[in-house]
């Protein structure tokens, strides 16, 4: 076998990289949705409104660990509110799916550590020190 052959056949049997190491948990999926759809409530409340409607829309924080947030993401995605603004309908069409997966599909898998629904409204900003950086 030539020197230049081994190194090729351990690449094509190794076969191409995962691109995930591992699926998805419904967990994962949970999260990956709450914070995609938070992001979004946040940037379409940020930018000009082309509908005055945007405006009036509530804050919306997605805490998949807040028991509150199954009422609040009912009612968002029940409001009437600018149901003719695309960006709307996609955001509503996302907290749709993630009530449905919460609801049904990963309901074992949730563990609610609160019922603060303030918290949902005027969520506390996360800091992060890192360990011998205290004062």
């Amino acid at each position: 076998m030539t020197p230049g052959l081994l190194p090729l056949l351990l690449l094509l049997l190794a076969g191409p990289p995962a691109a995930q190491p591992a699926p998805p948990t419904c967990f994962s999926r949970m999260l990956s949705l709450s914070r995609e759809g938070t992001g979004d409530a946040r940037r379409l409340q940020a930018m000009e409104p082309s509908e005055a409607c945007v405006r009036y829309l509530p804050r919306l924080y997605l805490d998949i660990h807040n028991y509150c947030v199954l009422a609040k993401m009912r009612d968002f995605v029940a409001s009437p509110q600018c149901w003719k603004v695309a960006q709307v309908d996609a955001l509503k069409d996302k907290v749709r799916k993630l009530y449905t997966i919460m609801n049904s599909f990963c309901r074992r898998d949730l563990v609610f550590l609160s019922d603060d629904c303030d918290a949902l409204e005027y969520p506390v900003p996360v800091t992060t020190v890192l360990p011998g950086r205290q004062r």
